[in-house]
């Protein structure tokens, strides 16, 4: 083996050993200084640990809540070390979690825990979304035919359905209320399942339980869709209940439309 080769093999060696794939003896063997390699090498793993429960803790706080910091703790751990970052920015790291939170047999009693990190997934990409211009061409509402008309939403706009009640989850563990929990308790004897839309409104993101129209409608919006065709999703799966009107009126106030657009053919 070559000098090149030799240290090829000796980077992926440290980086399996950082985490935790491979045993950190062998690899000491390998380096010049044995005894200062492994005190370094202890240090920048117990760094990378707390460095995953920091990054995790900001994007998935109701997560901690619910599981228990000693928990979050081991759980961003093993996150860290079965799906690494792929490249410098921590806090672009974890989008995976949920899936994860999905798979782990032992969390397996507690469903809601991978749709409450889908949904705080998307609130954290929200925070961190571009901000809104202006909004422009509102006035084509009312000169433009609606099947060629199409609404772009803010950046960070996004939308979730689950078989839990993960908005009033959400917003239950940003109170201080004493009854704060029994919307939950509340939600779950009504069937548990929501629908939810996320957008940015101004600096703050705002988590909405909606109904299935506007759900679809908000998707339909957010795929490209004209105002046509949304609203014919919208009414299709929920009839009168969805009031474009009221819709757009709270949109507008609520900053949530960026544009109104007439795209060329």
């Amino acid at each position: 083996m070559n000098g090149a080769e030799r240290e090829a093999l000796r980077q992926q060696m440290l980086l399996r050993s950082l985490l935790g794939d491979e045993p950190q003896s062998v690899l000491s063997s390998w380096m010049r200084d044995g005894p200062r390699f492994d005190r370094g090498h202890a240090a920048y793993r117990a760094n990378a640990g707390a460095l995953a429960e920091r990054a995790l803790a900001a994007a998935y706080p109701t997560l901690q809540q619910l599981v228990g910091e000693a928990s979050f703790a081991a759980l961003a751990r093993d996150h860290w070390r079965q799906r690494p970052p792929r490249d410098g920015d921590v806090a672009q790291w974890g989008g995976e979690l949920a899936d994860f939170v999905a798979d782990a047999e032992s969390l397996a009693d507690e469903p809601c825990l991978a749709d409450v990190a889908r949904l705080e997934w998307v609130v954290h990409k929200a925070q961190g979304a571009a901000d809104a211009a202006p909004l422009q061409g509102l006035a084509r509402l009312g000169s433009e035919d609606p099947d060629r008309i199409t609404l772009r939403l803010v950046p960070g706009t996004a939308t979730l359905v689950s078989d839990h009640p993960v908005a009033t989850i959400w917003h239950a563990h940003r109170s201080d209320a004493p009854d704060r929990f029994d919307a939950v308790r509340e939600a779950y004897v009504a069937g548990g399942a929501e629908a939810v839309v996320v957008a940015r409104q101004g600096w703050r993101v705002t988590v909405r339980k909606v109904g299935e129209g506007e759900w679809r409608y908000t998707e339909a919006l957010l795929a490209g869709a004209s105002l046509a065709q949304a609203l014919a999703l919208a009414l299709a799966a929920s009839g009168a209940a969805f009031d474009f009107q009221t819709w757009l009126v709270d949109a507008v106030r609520q900053q949530r439309i960026e544009a109104v657009e007439v795209p060329e053919r």
